[in-house]
């Protein structure tokens, strides 16, 4: 393997003006460096050594949290309380987690010896960067705010104390227009009093103010607007109309998924969760940078948030008139870093070139069925047969394995006494799935579990439906690759523009299998006219579910289909072999560096697993994990 001088493995988090000043860099020392000779094939080796902290990043330093308290920030707290722990205590409890193959995952396409490696060993092993529908991967490099006359200043943000901001926002969902908040002027001023009108209109749309004289004092009343001004909507109140209704801007964030950091950002700024928009959600166990639309928000608002979230960086703000929407993106670029890997240039060499000339099986990976004993397919399944008590049961009964110490409370309280309300009270954190079903069946009753049931998120319930299709799916193709190999055979499925057709005798040697298509199944697709044909049919008829009848009596559940490649190759692939030298750990150990872009759906784990051909699933990964730091 040929080898070139290349940085270290270091991702750093992206810095704004503030950070600058109150941040240090983690230094990494380059101990060897090897020859600078150029290569062709996208690989490089170099030696790197490691400071004994654990992170990759950058820390910014004195960053603001707003001193408020609210269920949300206590959810929050609560949930990353005990994510990391001992290692042997969290390897002991994952011994219930799921492998690759209780889900379908068992086929490799290349010859070559598989070898291990410790994967998102740290959350900054795992960079993503959005490919927008332009082609252009998102990178958050400008954190300047779109110059407008209209937008108000910053004094606006910071001269409403927080207890103002909360009872002016408790007015303003108030239904009662007779209803108003006075605002004492401490510094009694022309100017001071004009900014507290500002702000009020501003960060409260669909609320007037006057000033009003109260035992000596100046007051700022606000107040409900009547007629022409009480807009239905208050975010269309003072919006000019020269702007873009959306605000569209980069999202970098550590350690955290998309729904939770949109939740984050709605907190913060008093809205709901449905004002925004993107295209792709995005790993919690990652770096990531994507693309976000908010409406009616202004860039100024937004920018204000980088002084006051942990772990969040938002910059590249622009007003365009379109949200995003789903799948809208070409795809992602990967950076990921494989520690402690065992193979030999050899191996890695003939890994790499199986991945780049062949690709790798498009297998939905284990991030789509959950890490619990309880699949999220087996609730899915239960969906779909509308057998709405094994969905209670399977969401809600104690399960083996890594829960955190709230949620076995309350598993054990729901299974000693089926009391919704006894279940509820042992359970702090009421936004997680468990607690708002056991919101709603107490909301709606046992005997209207349905209901009960669509409390949770839409997205969250159709996650569950959606994952029993990624199972089938990956079961078919395991099947299909085992009884006719890596070519293109008759009565396969392949797409004409958006419409499948089978591949007829005579046409086989027209296509390859990067042609080849499975379907999802559904009431709207067709299936292959060969044995993986039938194979559907008898999976389903084992689940006790009809494939000619993918139609659920609630329009929600009924499951259309889809197609999806079997063999996907990464585009722009690059490898760097980098020996790393931890300095509290004994011994020499290797770490491979892969970039690579990938189309929308598509999981990078299973790219990564036909390299290394070994189990990526949590369970064999935190065995891998704790084994290296024993």
């Amino acid at each position: 393997m040929e080898t070139v001088e290349m940085n270290s493995v270091s991702l750093k988090r992206p810095r704004s003006e503030d950070d600058v000043a109150n941040a240090d860099e983690i230094k990494r020392q380059k101990i060897s460096e090897e020859s600078k000779t150029g290569n062709d094939s996208g690989q490089s080796i170099e030696t790197v050594t490691e400071q004994p902290d654990n992170s990759l990043l950058e820390d910014t330093k004195n960053e603001v949290v707003p001193n408020e308290e609210s269920e949300e920030q206590e959810d929050e707290e609560l949930e990353d309380s005990d994510e990391d722990g001992d290692p042997e205590s969290f390897a002991d409890m994952m011994k219930h987690g799921l492998t690759e193959s209780d889900v379908g995952i068992t086929k490799f396409v290349s010859s070559h010896k598989g070898f291990s490696g410790i994967l998102k060993e740290r959350y900054s092993d795992f960079v993503v960067h959005e490919i927008g529908k332009d082609g252009r991967v998102s990178h958050l490099d400008d954190f300047s705010v779109p110059v407008d006359d209209e937008d108000p200043s910053e004094e606006t943000f910071t001269v409403l104390s927080e207890e103002d901001k909360q009872r002016l926002e408790e007015l303003q969902l108030l239904k009662n227009k007779e209803t108003s908040v006075a605002i004492e002027v401490v510094e009694d001023t022309k100017e001071k009093r004009t900014v507290i009108h500002q702000a009020v209109k501003s960060l409260f749309p669909g609320l007037e103010t006057k000033t009003e004289d109260r035992d000596g004092k100046k007051y700022i009343i606000a107040y409900h607007a009547a007629g022409k001004k009480a807009l239905a909507n208050p975010r269309k109140h003072s919006w000019p109309k020269s702007r873009g209704s959306y605000c569209h801007f980069v999202l970098y964030k550590e350690n955290k998924d998309t729904m939770d950091a949109i939740n984050v950002l709605s907190k913060f700024l008093r809205v709901k969760p449905n004002i925004f928009s993107y295209m792709g959600t995005k790993d919690k166990r990652a770096i990531t940078v994507q693309e976000i639309a908010v409406l009616r928000i202004t860039a100024q608002r937004l920018a204000h948030l980088n002084k006051c979230l942990m772990n969040f960086k938002l910059g590249n703000f622009s007003y365009k008139n379109h949200p995003l929407k789903l799948g809208e993106l070409q795809g992602n670029h990967f950076t990921v870093v494989l520690r402690n890997i065992t193979g030999t240039d050899e191996q890695i060499e003939q890994a790499m070139h199986s991945l780049r000339e062949i690709g790798f099986i498009n297998y939905y990976g284990m991030q789509r069925f959950g890490t619990t004993a309880v699949p999220t397919y087996q609730i899915g399944r239960a969906i779909l047969q509308n057998n709405w008590n094994e969905v209670m049961d399977l969401i809600l009964k104690p399960r083996p394995g890594a829960e955190k110490g709230y949620l076995v409370k309350c598993r054990e309280e729901w299974a000693k006494t089926k009391d919704p309300a006894a279940a509820l009270k042992k359970l702090p954190v009421k936004r997680c799935v468990e607690g708002q079903l056991l919101r709603g069946l107490l909301k709606y009753g046992m005997k209207n579990i349905i209901s009960a049931f669509g409390i949770i998120p839409r997205n969250n319930r159709l996650m569950y439906i959606h994952s029993y299709q990624s199972y089938v799916w990956n079961n078919m193709v395991s099947k299909r690759i085992e009884e006719y190999g890596l070519r293109a055979v008759a009565g396969d499925l392949t797409l004409k523009g958006a419409t499948a057709v089978h591949i007829e005798e005579g046409d086989v040697d027209n296509y390859t299998i990067h042609d080849v298509v499975m379907p999802l199944p559904g009431f709207d697709v067709i299936y292959p006219k060969h044995k993986i044909g039938e194979a559907y049919k008898e999976m389903l008829v084992a689940d006790n579910l009809d494939i000619n009848n993918m139609r659920h009596k609630i329009r929600d559940y009924s499951l259309s289909g889809a197609y999806r490649k079997i063999i996907i190759r990464p585009q722009n692939l690059f490898l760097a072999l980098c020996l790393l030298l931890p300095l509290m750990i004994d011994g020499k150990f290797r770490a491979l560096k892969m970039e690579f872009s990938l189309p929308p759906s598509t999981y990078a784990t299973m790219a990564i697993r036909e390299v290394l051909k070994m189990d990526t699933s949590i369970k064999n990964q935190t065995q891998l994990n704790t084994t290296w730091l024993r």
